[in-house]
């Protein structure tokens, strides 16, 4: 059991490393034009450590992720090679990059709610008034 918590818990140093580190290069050490401003919100290592899967949020639309996904994909090499350099390590997983749209469907649904909460307001406003003039 301590072992397999140690193994865990080197995996979660490694993501965040990794985190920062392909952070670190989304700031601009990666110069191709098809990666629009991102972040990496989330790295998930496979249990063996053969593989790695980052997660990235774009700022932009469906046209710029789909761009920045193929720019990171052409970068991975390039990528592993300088985790590798910075980490000092001999083995870096393969990467492969996914679009993370959760921050967006969470604006949008908080979108949908304060649309849904106004309604109400009004709706209920429009009925304290309509309460209020049936009364005099």
């Amino acid at each position: 059991m301590p072992e397999q918590r140690a193994r865990a818990h080197h995996r979660s140093r490694v993501a965040n490393t990794f985190s920062e580190e392909i952070g670190a290069m989304l700031e601009g050490e990666l110069s191709d034009p098809r990666i629009a401003p991102s972040y990496v919100t989330d790295v998930v290592l496979a249990p063996g450590g053969k593989s790695a899967r980052i997660y990235i949020a774009v700022h932009g639309n469906e046209q710029e992720e789909e761009s920045t996904l193929v720019g990171l994909m052409t970068a991975r090499s390039y990528i592993r090679s300088q985790l590798r350099e910075r980490m000092g390590v001999r083995h870096v997983p393969d990467l492969t990059f996914a679009i993370d749209r959760s921050e967006k469907m969470t604006g949008r649904m908080e979108e949908l709610l304060g649309r849904i909460r106004k309604r109400e307001r009004k709706q209920a406003s429009g009925e304290v008034e309509s309460g209020q003039a049936s009364a005099q």
